[in-house]
Parts: C-alpha cells; sequence; structure tokens
C-alpha cells in the first residue's frame, strides 16, 4: 500500500472513531484539553495563535482560545481562499464571524490578516512521534510553508481526541511535523533533531 493509500486508510478509520464519540464525551474531553494547556502553553503578550471553529466532530477549542486570550494573546481563525488556500483572520471581540467556505466558520474580509506564531492544528491522525494526517487537502502544510518561506516559523500543536492515535504515520516529504499535541489526556512535546 502506497503512503497516500495509507494515510486515506488511517484518516478514514480514525475520523469514523472520532464520529463515534458521543457528543457529552467531545465536551467533556475539549475541556479538559483548555485544563491541561491554557495556561502551559509558552507564549508572551501580543503573540498571535490561530485556532479553529470546531466542524464535523471536532474537538472544540474556543475554551482553550479564551483561555489563551485572557493571557495575552491575538486569536485568529484560518480563512479558506480557495482550494488551496487558507489564511488567518483575526478574531476580535465584537467582529462578527461568517461562514468562510467548506463548513468553517471564521472572520470576514475586513479582518486583518495575521501571521500566527503559534497554530492550533487540527487533525485526522497523529503518532508518538508528532507526524499527523490532516484531512487531505494539504491546505495546512501549504499555510506553514508559506510562513516558513517568509521567515516566520510557527509553533504547531496538533489538537485531537486520544483515539486518533495510530501507531505510525507515514511521513512524506512534504509533510510537516507537530511540534507537540494537545489531547484530553494531557499536553505532550515532540523532540526534534
Amino acid at each position: 500500500m502506497s503512503p497516500k493509500d495509507l494515510k486515506a486508510a488511517l484518516r478514514k478509520e480514525r475520523l469514523t472513531m472520532r464520529d463515534a464519540m458521543p457528543a457529552e464525551a467531545r465536551i467533556e474531553a475539549s475541556l479538559a484539553m483548555a485544563d491541561h494547556a491554557g495556561d502551559i502553553i509558552a507564549l508572551d503578550p501580543g503573540h498571535v495563535v490561530s485556532g479553529f471553529w470546531p466542524i464535523r466532530s471536532e474537538a472544540d477549542i474556543r475554551p482553550l482560545m479564551v483561555r489563551l486570550r485572557d493571557r495575552g494573546a491575538r486569536l485568529c481563525l484560518p480563512v479558506i481562499l480557495d482550494k488551496k488556500t487558507i489564511v488567518f483572520r483575526e478574531l476580535a471581540d465584537g467582529v462578527a464571524v461568517v461562514e468562510t467556505g467548506f463548513g468553517t466558520t471564521g472572520p470576514g474580509p475586513d479582518a486583518p490578516e495575521l501571521d500566527p506564531d503559534i497554530m492550533l492544528v487540527p487533525l485526522s491522525a497523529f503518532d508518538a512521534t508528532g507526524h499527523r494526517i490532516g484531512y487531505g487537502a494539504g491546505y495546512y502544510d501549504r499555510a506553514i510553508n508559506r510562513l516558513r518561506s517568509k521567515g516566520h516559523m510557527p509553533r504547531l500543536i496538533g489538537i485531537a481526541f486520544d483515539c486518533q492515535e495510530v501507531a505510525s504515520v507515514p511521513a512524506e516529504p512534504h509533510d510537516v511535523a507537530l511540534d507537540a499535541v494537545l489531547t484530553e489526556s494531557g499536553f505532550r512535546h515532540f523532540e526534534r533533531d
């Protein structure tokens, strides 16, 4: 099986497991994530943190985002511009969020675009070395590469439930590894060479 086919199979398997979690369990797990990481994610006042509004059965990290904002973070959300590009628009108090395509929600076109210092990254599956499987469209990989090409090196924190961990993700050259992952069991850093 090719790496691409194996990723597709793992993605389907882990998203099915995530979808099977009762709504109450997802809520409790999401609140546990805020408790685990709300006070320990290293950030300075003014650091830009990209989060996301949950879609389908994703973890709801809005409580975590509030904790980070209360510690001085500037928040932004990803917005899909086209089939290949996401940008990150500032999420400020009093600014309405709108539908931004493919079931996502974010600030409208009048909101400033920001370059995140910390990215809270949704995913389908991850392994114990920090490799991740996204949703298959490559939006985050391209956005991270675009930021890095400008000399901006955001810290990448994967957001998932424990059931999304797999033994091994087949890493390909274009894949971007995570610096840490946050689940309902805790906050785990990955060592990089």
